[in-house]
This record gives structure tokens, sequence and C-alpha cells, in this order.
């Protein structure tokens, strides 16, 4: 698929079904780009498409079975958008480190990756309750191939990324901000089931 240059090649990109509840579209929304006119579409569609079903088939579509709708914050963004929000400090890393994370279009040094930050309503109303956010973070963990997980402080957004080569960290912006695991630490390893009692069993999408 050519890059979009026109409104209607980018219908047709939003139109491409990722997954059974996903369409490119949903994840193409950006206040940078509207707010400042910069467009958001990809360089390379084939690619932004083929990470893009790995993200939603294998982990937002078995989130979103399990835990009722979840709602996308931020995912795709063009080297460009996601250059000027790292710039003006718009809480965007640096292109190099955000490929194959939300540059969906660009290989890293290990292959390809798609990121999304959401939020799962479900979980929201749990923190308001007390619940911590470790708790998805090891629900995650222990039910998920993602790759790498970035948890912040409002309504319990997290990233989550898939990757061919996935590097499986779970690290948190809520304060005291650090790596809650990693390969190499010893709570990588084994189940955390007592993590996150009261949390429902994973469905899968095809028997939801």
């Amino acid at each position: 698929m050519r890059a979009p240059r026109t409104v209607r090649s980018a219908e047709a990109l939003g139109r491409i079904q990722l997954s059974p509840s996903f369409f490119m579209r949903d994840f193409l929304y950006s206040e940078i780009a509207n707010v400042h006119g910069i467009p958001n579409l990809p360089d390379h569609p084939d690619l932004a498409i083929a990470a893009g079903r790995r993200l939603c088939q294998d982990l937002l579509e078995p989130l979103q079975a399990t835990f009722g709708r979840i709602a996308i914050r931020s995912a795709y963004r063009s080297p460009a958008v996601n250059d000027y929000g790292n710039r003006h400090a718009l809480s965007c890393a640096s292109n190099e480190r955000n490929r194959a994370r939300h540059i969906w279009d660009r290989l890293d040094g290990k292959g390809m990756g798609a990121m999304a930050c959401v939020v799962v309503p479900w979980f929201a109303v749990r923190l308001e309750q007390g619940t911590p956010w470790q708790a998805m973070a090891w629900w995650i963990h222990d039910h998920l191939p993602y790759s790498e997980l970035q948890f912040f402080p409002r309504l319990g957004a997290f990233n989550i990324g898939w990757h061919e080569a996935p590097r499986r960290t779970i690290y948190s912006f809520v304060p005291p901000r650090g790596y809650l695991t990693k390969p190499g630490f010893p709570n990588a390893a084994g189940s955390h089931a007592g993590q996150y009692e009261g949390f429902p069993r994973l469905c899968p999408p095809a028997s939801c």
C-alpha cells in the first residue's frame, strides 16, 4: 500500500481492519497532529498495518474481551508528529527510541513493533477504590505476550507494546518512578496471582 497523500487514500487506510474490534483509523488520532496541523499518517503503511495487527490481536483484543471496552489514548505517531512532540516537551520520546513503539512503520534494531496508550475503564474505577496499579501490571505480565508496559498517573492509563522480540519490562511513571520488573529481576518469573485477586480470568476473544 502506498503512503496516503489524499483524503481518499487516508480513508482507505482507516478502513483497514486490524482485528475483530479495531480498525486502523482508531489509532491515528493525535492532539499534536490536530493542533499543529501535522499529518499523522504512515510513510510505510504495510509495516504499520502488520505491526498494528499483532498489537491488536495479541494484546488489545484479549484485554477488551476480559475487562470490557478499552479506550485508545495515543497510538500510532508519524515521525513528524513524534519529533514535534519530543522537541516541544509533549511527552514523546525521541524518534530513535520510538521506532517499533509509537512509530509503528519504523523497525528498531530488533525488528517490528507497535505500542498504544490505553485506558481500561474497569480498572480505572478500581484504582479509585484503592486497587494499586501494580495489580493490572502483574495480570498482564502473567497472561499476555507484551513487550513493554509503562504506567501513568492519570486514569490508570498505560502504554502496552507488542514486539517480535519482546523486552518484557514494566516501568512506572507513578511515584516512585522506576521498573517494577524486567528480565533478570528476581520477581520476573512465576505466578503473581496474589497481586491481582478479584481480577477476571483471561477470556480469549474467540470464546467470549
